[in-house]
């Protein structure tokens, strides 16, 4: 799969026409015993970004205690909207500057250390999904690959918003470009293990592996 982390298929509910390739028609694997702030924090972003459209740059996302934002950045605080009186142990994402065109996000995370009063962290990808029987025509030159995947007629586009925090709680919101609405999201506390693993890294405290 070109240009797509290295993580399970894509799954979707069990109500979507048979028309899509098998990887894609698996049952919804949505965590009901996820942590509820992270959950509201990614999916508040994702739909942030499905207003937006498609064929947009990644995103990164610092995840902030609410109450600790509003005590220390009251500002930066008042500007988005929060006061004292915010919910109690919520997440409010604070958007990055945004990932450079020319790098992709997942490669970036590996240069990544969150200060210590960042609570956890997400990110946005667009992805290129294709069926397995796909792998063995991909050409071995990325470039050409990654037209290869543009011009297929069997391509889905999937927009990947995945969340975690230093407690170790994760959670994951996939949109695909062929069911665009908020109904067919899907959720779930691990559905794209390999970004999210590049995320928690990023929450890793460098010294204690000294």
């Amino acid at each position: 799969m070109p240009d797509l982390p290295e993580d399970t298929p894509v799954p979707l509910p069990e109500d979507q026409p048979e028309d899509l390739p098998e990887d894609l028609l698996q049952p919804d694997t949505s965590d009901l015993d996820v942590d509820p702030a992270l959950a509201s924090a990614v999916l508040e972003i994702e739909a942030h970004i499905a207003a937006g459209g498609w064929d947009q740059p990644g995103r990164l996302y610092a995840l902030v205690d609410t109450a600790e934002l509003v005590r220390a950045e009251p500002a930066l605080a008042a500007a988005m909207g929060l006061d004292a009186d915010s919910e109690q142990g919520s997440l409010t994402p604070v958007e990055q500057d945004q990932v450079p065109s020319t790098a992709r996000l997942e490669e970036l995370l590996e240069s990544i250390v969150w200060p210590e009063g960042v609570a956890g962290c997400a990110a946005v990808v667009e992805r290129l999904v294709l069926p397995p029987d796909a792998d063995e025509q991909l050409p071995d030159d990325p470039a050409e690959a990654e037209e290869f995947a543009r011009e297929h007629p069997d391509r889905q586009e999937v927009r990947m918003v995945a969340g975690v925090t230093r407690a170790g709680s994760t959670y994951c919101a996939l949109r695909l470009r062929s069911h665009d609405d908020d109904q067919s999201v899907v959720g779930g506390a691990d559905l794209v293990p390999g970004l999210l693993a590049r995320l928690g890294a990023t929450l890793d405290d460098p010294t204690m592996s000294e």
